[in-house]
């Protein structure tokens, strides 16, 4: 078995030591083993599981989503209708950001585009800012 420090494993696994150490803290990856002076050592299946917890937080996912998910994956034997369901509820919060996004891009398009450009005692950008009931969105 090959077990790598945890500055190698920070490395390997594009997860920073302290994040690590956080991970470790919570449940989400076991108590690596240790050396004699104390040190961590991190084997190959505590760096798949830091790349699938990476990947897993690049893609959004809450720390109690990936819970389960890394409790679905520790057990492969199960239906992955829990799987599904976390990622739909996933897809459903990218969605809405989406939406939020677009009404965004659109509030500061108009504020722009409707911006005389003089000075800024008469500027619509600055007017928009100061008092949000002027915006075409009420949420974004």
């Amino acid at each position: 078995m090959h077990e790598v420090s945890i500055g190698e494993a920070a490395k390997l696994s594009g997860v920073k030591a302290p994040t690590i150490r956080f991970y470790e803290e919570i449940g989400l990856l076991p108590r690596p083993a240790r050396t004699g002076a104390n040190r961590r050592l991190f084997a190959d299946d505590d760096l798949r599981r830091l790349a699938f917890i990476r990947h897993c937080r690049e893609l959004g996912f809450h720390l109690d989503a990936i819970r389960a998910l890394l409790k679905l994956q520790d057990n492969p034997k199960q239906p992955c209708d829990t799987a599904d369901a976390i990622a739909k509820e996933r897809l459903g919060e990218v969605e809405l950001r989406l939406r939020s996004l677009k009404a965004l891009r659109g509030e500061l398009k108009r504020m722009i585009d409707s911006c005389s450009h003089g000075h800024v005692s008469q500027c619509r950008v600055i007017e928009i800012l100061a008092d949000h009931a002027k915006c075409m969105h009420p949420t974004h």
